[in-house]
């Protein structure tokens, strides 16, 4: 009989990722799924695309089900009205200072209350509500499990009264997960937990490639290698700021001749995506070497990264950046602002370099710095790489899950 070795065996589940992680992680995983065996777990967000969160659950609920969890993931329905004051919402817990009205108050609860009544909620043990989109169902629902929400927006600093409106709501919950000991909130008497996000590295978006396989993305694209590229993939949102990411490629020109990629999608939950985009592409007219792309292409998000001398994260404001995290996985140097959960995946002189929010010129600094040192690029991207190994891959993600859950049902 043949030899057959564990890379060519057609692996189904967690053991897969083995290899990444270590056969310690997967026994530890298996271990904190035994007493959720059939536990019905439920999933609710706002979008089946085009962010951090979905990608996420893209994974995370199949890797339930592998470990014994029954998990199911159901989408907040809604039109564009609704998502015009969830955005709001999202903006304000960022900090920025909105107007909030009674009406949209009234069309914001409308929604989730029909939700609710159509929704799986009743048919599972415990429910985790991601982001504010959904965060109202718990007040339409006759409590008889745990209900958990999840935020993943930096709320650290969030604009007060309608942080005191959206309050109310979360109190009911029995547990908070965030993504940063930083966004811990101490007026918020609910049990919180600490999870930082995870990129899967398995997926389309962050598996092996070779350099055929890069090129000919690229080539598809009609992106050239003759120079070096700077990358920022980021939803075309201010958060983002893609005008400062192009005021630093603008600054990166003026001593290295390089082209710049910004490839972000609309998500559908993201009203203000077109007249960002719009805003941006207005800036680009006449200016050489720059891409904007807005596909759905998570082979050419993974070929981009590979390709970059420099993975840029110029955003204001962050929940966390798994775009970071991604880039870092595949070996490529990340400068970004020190805000939200970048910190935690960008160790500033180890993994890439930090910058403040709106510092264009060190930024600028930084990245040439980088591309003018082979030596020093490969030795962030080896380190970088080996960070994300041992803290953001989905195994580390899924582990935290189920202690969460054992916690909350034994």
């Amino acid at each position: 009989m043949g030899r057959c070795s564990p890379e060519h065996m057609d692996l189904l589940g967690i053991e897969k990722y083995a290899r990444h992680v270590g056969e310690g992680m997967v026994a530890a995983v298996f271990a904190a799924a035994r007493p959720l065996y059939g536990l019905r777990v439920l999933h609710v967000n706002a979008t089946y695309h085009g962010g951090g969160v979905a990608g996420m659950l893209h994974s995370l609920v199949p890797l339930m089900n592998d470990v014994g969890v029954n998990a199911d993931w159901s989408l907040l329905y809604g039109d564009p009205s609704l998502f015009q004051v969830t955005k709001k919402l999202h903006n304000a817990l960022q900090g920025e200072a909105v107007s909030l009205c009674e009406e949209d108050l009234a069309n914001y609860l409308r929604v989730n209350e029909t939700f609710t009544r159509y929704s799986p909620v009743a048919d599972h043990d415990v429910i985790i509500v991601h982001d504010p989109q959904p965060l109202p169902m718990i007040r339409y629902q006759q409590r008889e499990n745990p209900w958990v929400w999840r935020c993943h927006i930096d709320i650290s600093t969030p604009h007060e009264p309608v942080w005191e409106v959206l309050k109310p709501f979360i109190l009911r919950y029995d547990e908070v997960v965030v993504s940063s000991e930083a966004f811990r909130k101490p007026d918020l008497p609910v049990q919180t937990h600490i999870i930082a996000p995870a990129i899967d590295p398995l997926s389309e978006l962050n598996r092996a490639l070779s350099p055929d396989e890069v090129e000919r993305k690229l080539d598809q694209y009609s992106v050239p290698r003759d120079k070096p590229i700077l990358v920022q993939i980021s939803r075309f949102d201010k958060w983002k700021d893609p005008l400062g990411v192009l005021d630093v490629f603008q600054r990166i020109r003026k001593s290295v001749d390089c082209r710049l990629v910004m490839m972000g999608n609309m998500p559908t939950d993201d009203p203000e995506g077109p007249e960002i985009f719009a805003r941006v592409l207005s800036q680009v007219e006449g200016l050489d070497d720059v891409h904007l792309f807005t596909h759905t292409d998570a082979l050419f998000v993974n070929a981009l990264q590979r390709a970059a001398a420099v993975v840029l994260q110029m955003s204001r404001r962050e929940g966390f950046g798994l775009t970071v995290s991604e880039a870092l996985w595949k070996g490529t140097p990340v400068v970004a602002t020190d805000v939200g959960g970048i910190p935690l995946q960008v160790v500033d002189g180890q993994t890439g370099y930090l910058v403040q929010s709106g510092d264009y010129e060190r930024a600028a600094e930084r990245a040439v710095q980088i591309i003018e040192d082979r030596e020093l690029r490969e030795r962030l991207g080896a380190q970088g790489r080996m960070h994300v190994r041992q803290k953001f891959l989905m195994p580390r993600l899924l582990l935290d899950w189920l202690r969460v859950l054992g916690e909350l049902v034994r």
